[in-house]
């Protein structure tokens, strides 16, 4: 088996578990740990007073770990021997012991590994056969076993025929299983399958017991870390144990096997395609009126009876709130510092761009994390496309470009004076063209030349009449501007007193 790295969330993981006071033979058996690493983090959760306290986030446990230099990744390799793999099944074909083998290799293919590679190695190709089992019956409301199992072809809201699955989740100790019909095994499919069946139970088993599925956990857990993420929010939400069968260990979680089983050949057997929301309306039926209430083959007793007797009493209450499905996975900060979620675009900081996020989506909201930490909460767009975007994220430089308007300009350039008021108006006024991005250059005037300078060298090029970019830029640069006073023309003013007009003069002159 190849070797894994201990990451944050195991760890939290198994904190979380210590807490439930699981045994460090049961959480190594859960998480697929040796019981040495177990111990080592129960003695370092110890010093750190962290099992008498409310669960750390993720965050808070991480500085922790990187404090006390804690995680030490263990790196998975490949056998050294996988080249001769032809030679070796030969060798063993006509009987040849293992040292033997590995001296072959040695003298004729100058194999340079160790005699524990080979032995490893043949041990994965000859693996040993069982050992004996003991059936191991669970209290009730301590465990539960789910599983999907394939349901045939149904009809779908269209009328298309689709491969379908069976969600199944049945109770170790009555029995008594909560059927649903799907037709994927998405994350999202899994976890709102999970949410119904508690709330058909009426309460919540201390343990969920399942198998390699992708949409569960166990590859998940180390290979897939958006899946497990997911299930951890509803394991924490519930309050559940998670408890991963062992890889290619089936027989753990084998009431449901046997359930899955029993619904393919009762429930199923010699039915013709059907509507899949009719089929799981009429197994919630005969799951009350058969399955229920059947002698079951190895309990002995009715399984709907046991459960409502029993079993249903000792579950955990469900929550007062209705757990919320969220959706992880990772994307990378692309250079326009968006990632891509659903077909939507959210910001993240500018200093990530290029390094891959984590994205948490639910119904309402979108959240960002680097790691463990938060950097950014937003609504859920309501489009494929939609932009949703905190100009904080953004540089400095691209901010001001994005959010340019006719009317930031207008606002701007009354702020500095009427004159750069009304270069800037005429501008904008100036059709067709559009001036938007010089009026932009004209404004960044004021924080070279001060907004005053500015303003003077307006009114100079009104008064002249050259009220141009380049114009006024050279007024300001040659320090021109306080030639000319500040009073604009007026074209619709009265004549100056005891001014005469034209004529008046050249009447005189005559």
């Amino acid at each position: 088996m190849s070797a894994r790295r201990t990451v944050v969330l195991d760890i939290r993981e198994l904190i979380r578990q210590l807490q439930a006071g699981e045994s460090a033979r049961q959480i190594a058996k859960n998480m697929q740990l040796s019981r040495i690493t177990v111990g080592k983090y129960r003695t370092w959760a110890e010093v750190h007073d962290l099992l008498n306290h409310a669960l750390p986030t993720a965050e808070a446990l991480a500085q922790l770990l990187a404090q006390d230099h804690v995680l030490q990744p263990v790196i998975a390799t490949g056998s050294s021997v996988e080249p001769y793999r032809a030679v070796v099944v030969d060798l063993r074909q006509r009987g040849v012991e293992m040292m033997a083998v590995f001296q072959r290799l040695r003298d004729e293919h100058h194999y340079a590994g160790t005699y524990s590679s080979v032995r490893r190695f043949v041990q994965v190709l000859e693996p040993a056969q069982p050992d004996a089992t003991i059936r191991i019956e669970r209290a009730p409301g301590e465990e539960v076993q789910v599983d999907f199992g394939y349901a045939g072809l149904m009809f779908d809201a269209d009328g298309q025929v689709r491969r379908a699955w069976a969600f199944v989740m049945t109770l170790a100790y009555s029995r008594h299983q909560y059927v649903e019909f799907v037709f994927d095994q998405r994350v999202e499919t899994w976890l709102l399958c999970h949410q119904h069946a508690f709330e058909s139970f009426g309460g919540v088993p201390r343990k969920v017991v399942l198998d390699n599925l992708k949409a569960g956990i166990v590859q998940a857990c180390f290979d897939e870390p958006q899946v497990q993420r997911a299930y951890r929010d509803c394991a924490e939400h519930y309050g559940f144990l998670i408890a991963p069968c062992r890889v290619r260990e089936p027989q753990e979680k084998g009431k449901v096997e046997s359930g899955v089983h029993y619904v393919a050949r009762n429930f199923l057997a010699g039915r013709d395609p059907a509507a899949l929301t009719a089929n799981n309306v009429k197994v919630r039926a005969w799951i009350e009126q058969i399955a229920g209430t059947r002698d079951h083959g190895t309990t002995h007793w009715q399984p709907l009876v046991q459960f409502k007797a029993v079993e249903q009493a000792t579950l955990l209450a469900l929550p007062a709130t209705p757990f919320e499905i969220a959706t992880w996975k990772q994307a990378k900060l692309h250079r326009d510092c968006y990632v891509q979620f659903d077909k939507a675009y959210y910001s993240a900081p500018v200093r990530y761009v290029g390094q891959v996020l984590w994205v948490r989506g639910d119904a309402q909201t979108l959240r960002i994390y680097a790691d463990y930490t938060l950097l950014a909460t937003f609504p859920r767009a309501t489009r494929p496309g939609q932009r949703q975007t905190n100009l904080d994220h953004l540089p400095i430089a691209k901010v001001d470009a994005l959010t340019l308007t006719p009317e930031r300009c207008q606002a701007e350039a009354a702020q500095i004076g009427p004159a750069t008021q009304q270069v800037v108006q005429q501008w904008l006024d100036d059709r067709p063209l559009d001036r938007l991005r010089t009026v932009r250059k004209l404004l960044r005037l004021a924080e070279t030349y001060t907004p005053g300078r500015l303003e003077q060298a307006c009114a100079r090029a009104l008064r002249f009449e050259t009220a141009a970019y380049r114009s006024i830029k050279q007024i300001l640069q040659k320090g021109l501007e306080a030639d000319v006073p500040m009073a604009l023309p007026q074209p619709d003013s009265p004549p100056p007193l005891f001014a005469r007009t034209t004529q008046e003069l050249l009447a005189g002159g005559a």
